[in-house]
């Protein structure tokens, strides 16, 4: 079970990282400004895609396994793959936001593309200045405490995987008779 949990929880771990770069990369325009406006879709469908291979592990365990796997040993070996690749993506996040010399700037893009979000969908003056208040608070949180930061990109992610790992435990699972 070991090596199947590395190879695939790695290689989704690399893809879903690498998307994230790219990804990254391509929400900057030419102007230098950070455009937001499918980053979260980008980012979403990176993930189910490279978390798509949560199924093709549990499947190859199974297989390995005489065609036979209970929904609880699906869901420990899918878990333990989103895990992995959840982590390293956590990593990389660090590492990209840590070494970037666009880090402040970045944090103010997102806090003047929200507040012009919150504008065209008539949010009042007074409700956006509270809102922008509170979401500089959390980044004040998220930016001082690495360990936070881990947590709350971890809960970017992991839920993703879990799903996966939930369906794919219940469409791949076989009755098992003794």
């Amino acid at each position: 079970m070991q090596k199947i949990v590395l190879r695939f929880g790695l290689i989704a771990g690399a893809l879903v990282s690498i998307l994230m770069l790219v990804g990254m990369v391509l929400m900057v325009g030419p102007d230098g400004k950070v455009n937001l406006d499918h980053g979260q879709l980008f980012g979403y469908i990176s993930m189910i895609v490279s978390l798509s291979l949560i199924f093709f592990g549990i499947r190859s365990y199974r297989d390995q396994n005489g065609g036979k796997i209970s929904f609880g040993k699906a869901f420990k070996v899918g878990i333990l793959i989103t895990l992995v690749a959840s982590v390293m993506y956590v990593i990389t996040w660090m590492a990209y936001y840590h070494t970037t010399d666009k880090k402040e700037e970045f944090g103010k893009q997102m806090m003047e593309y929200k507040a012009e979000t919150l504008k065209k969908k008539g949010v009042s003056e007074a409700d956006i200045a509270n809102q922008i208040a509170a979401d500089e608070e959390f980044m004040k949180v998220y930016d001082s405490n690495p360990l936070i930061m881990f947590a709350i990109t971890l809960l970017e992610i992991f839920p993703v995987g879990l799903v996966i790992t939930l369906l794919s435990s219940i469409f791949l699972r076989t009755k098992l008779t003794d």
